[in-house]
């Protein structure tokens, strides 16, 4: 009895392996966010907790909602942050928020003062 018992564990197991590699591989394939800007309007959209770079960077777009929209940062398992100011704009993603808004208002000071962090989103990791 406790032969079979253990034959059809082993056969369970056997099949049950691809199912679990296969979720194994989506999880470390990560999430991914995207922040879109338009310069002319100063609106924004963005996106996080998506299962490719592509789908992000679409919502992004979308929430933005106007032509002239374009992708400004994307990031996987990370953090994408966006700074503006009445003389230009910065983006920049890192593993930490704290890190990618620092970095965003760093690169938005390159085109004069006035720099403010206007959205920062993680896609959890």
């Amino acid at each position: 009895m406790m032969k079979k018992i253990s034959k059809q564990l082993a056969i369970a197991a056997i099949l049950a392996m691809p199912l679990a590699l296969s979720n194994a591989t989506k999880a470390s394939a990560g999430t991914f966010g995207s922040i879109a800007y338009s310069p002319a309007t100063g609106r924004y959209g963005y996106s996080w907790n998506y299962n490719s770079r592509s789908q992000a960077q679409n919502a992004a777009l979308r929430e933005c909602g106007v032509r002239d929209c374009r992708v400004v940062s994307w990031f996987s398992n990370a953090c994408g942050s966006l700074a503006t100011s009445r003389y230009g704009w910065g983006s920049s993603w890192n593993a930490n928020g704290t890190q990618a808004r620092i970095s965003a208002v760093r690169a938005c000071s390159q085109y004069g003062p006035g720099c403010r962090s206007v959205r920062t989103v993680c896609s959890p990791r």
